[in-house]
């Protein structure tokens, strides 16, 4: 049996990879570049959905398969394909005809709605895992109805 450390850490590259493959195929599926200018049709319907509905996915994805903690690792993934997807069209593929690549200060921008997307989502699968947001899980509230004191007599 793997040390819970070991376990931890095969379950948090399990859940960048599935992560990481969410955004790839949403971006793939949707047809949207990023990080590319295309003018005002730039910002369509796939656009926003690009931008918010499939890094939520993917950050709800991986605070699921990781489950406690996930909400912190859920801004890696759309992080690594944004930048792998930026720097591919500097050194790898040519932009297409007809647009341009961002500036990088834009591009910045599209970072950032993309991750905070991807927090939303972490905080939502982490919620989903947990049942409850906070410390204590929500089977160990102590509940006191109206009428009775915080030590449980009633008065």
């Amino acid at each position: 049996m793997l040390k819970r450390s070991l376990q931890r850490k095969i379950s948090g590259v399990v859940a960048l990879a599935a992560g990481s493959l969410v955004i790839y195929l949403g971006d793939w599926l949707l047809g949207v570049k990023p990080e590319l200018w295309v003018g005002l049709e730039t910002f369509s319907y796939a656009w926003m959905a690009d931008m918010f509905i499939v890094p939520l996915t993917s950050g709800i994805i991986v605070a699921i398969l990781f489950g406690l903690g996930g909400k912190w690792l859920c801004y890696f993934p759309p992080l690594f394909i944004r930048v792998y997807s930026y720097f591919s069209y500097i050194y790898l593929v040519q932009v297409p005809e007809g647009a341009k690549l961002l500036t990088f200060p834009l591009w910045i921008l599209v970072v950032i709605l993309v991750v905070e997307a991807a927090a939303f989502g972490g905080v939502f699968g982490e919620i989903l895992v947990k049942r409850t947001y906070g410390r204590i899980p929500a089977d160990q509230f102590i509940q006191v109805k109206k009428g009775q004191d915080s030590s449980g007599a009633d008065g």
